[in-house]
């Protein structure tokens, strides 16, 4: 790694430090990196194409699917290609203005993704305990409202966060220790008291992931109770492997976010790799297992997706 220069930083660029420790293994850290984030793009363009391509896909699942597909893709581009140049390349250096919008996109499209798990889990629960009403529960036009307020939550609540850190005066190091423009990871670069500015950010992702994490949890044991009503043991355990994937999924988001949240308010003692580690993980895994958990596990991407490879073949 090239030495990086913090006598005489740019004031218009930061230094993104990587993983701190683990600078001698970033070239192969890179690689599943990379992998993931292939397969991620390949699967949520693939569910956006077959979805958009057949129409007895226009059903509420199948369409909060392509939203989260959406979200995935910005969340992932937004971080991967910039830390695949840090990682392969050595590109330390990052305009300031370009490590607000990357943090933008990143906090705005973590709580878009929260919000959009939250309306598949209400669509799952509306599918199983009023199956007759779904339909005319959420209809097209209660879709895209459902939709258009997770958009705007998550512009709203995380736009103060590059306004306040474009006013804040920066005459200490210009050395991100991290691997993307974090928001925490930028506001320690400040030479002022930040308190409020870091009470804002936490409180807005606590409360956020907190009420969508709950919401989402009361879902799934409404419709836990009803599988278990179900007059087939047969049709109870198919149900209880969707869910249980399901479940799976939305644990691994809010356990690496929550983890990196909680660790700058009370990890101290965590060593800073393992924190940005995982910190990594919550914008890597979960753009990579939806296209997996959500639509090769569906039957009906799976059939449509199997069918137009065969045909291609024949």
């Amino acid at each position: 790694m090239p030495p990086l220069n913090t006598s005489r930083p740019s004031p218009v660029t930061f230094l993104l430090l990587g993983i701190p420790g683990l600078e001698h293994l970033h070239v192969w850290i890179g690689i599943p990196f990379c992998s993931l984030y292939i397969v991620a793009v390949v699967g949520n363009v693939t569910i956006l194409a077959v979805v958009r391509a057949e129409r007895s896909l226009h059903e509420p699942m199948f369409l909060f699917l392509c939203m989260l597909s959406v979200t995935d893709l910005v969340l992932s581009t937004s971080t991967l290609p910039r830390m695949l140049c840090l990682f392969w390349l050595g590109a330390h250096d990052i305009a300031f203005d370009a490590c607000l919008a990357q943090m933008f996109f990143i906090h705005s499209f973590t709580a878009m993704e929260s919000g959009f798990f939250l309306a598949m889990a209400i669509d799952r629960y509306v599918a199983i305990c009023y199956p007759l009403r779904h339909t005319t529960i959420l209809t097209h036009a209660h879709i895209t409202v459902i939709g258009i307020l997770v958009v705007i939550r998550g512009i709203a609540f995380f736009s103060p966060h590059p306004i306040l850190l474009k006013q804040l005066p920066y005459c200490r190091t210009r050395i991100i220790a991290h691997t993307y423009c974090e928001f925490m990871a930028v506001v320690k670069l400040a030479c002022m008291d930040t308190g409020g500015t870091k009470r804002y950010s936490l409180s807005m992702a606590t409360i956020i992931g907190s009420c969508d994490a709950i919401l989402i949890a009361v879902s799934y044991a409404f419709i836990l109770r009803s599988v278990f009503r179900l007059p087939t043991r047969e049709a109870s355990f198919k149900a209880l492997g969707t869910c249980g994937s399901h479940v799976c999924v939305i644990l691994v988001f809010y356990s690496t976010a929550g983890f990196s949240i909680f660790t700058h308010r009370f990890g101290k003692n965590v060593p800073a790799h393992i924190h940005i580690f995982i910190a990594n993980m919550y914008l890597l895994l979960p753009p990579f297992l939806n296209p997996i958990v959500y639509g090769v596990r569906t039957k009906k991407i799976r059939e449509h997706v199997l069918r137009i490879l065969m045909v291609k073949v024949a």
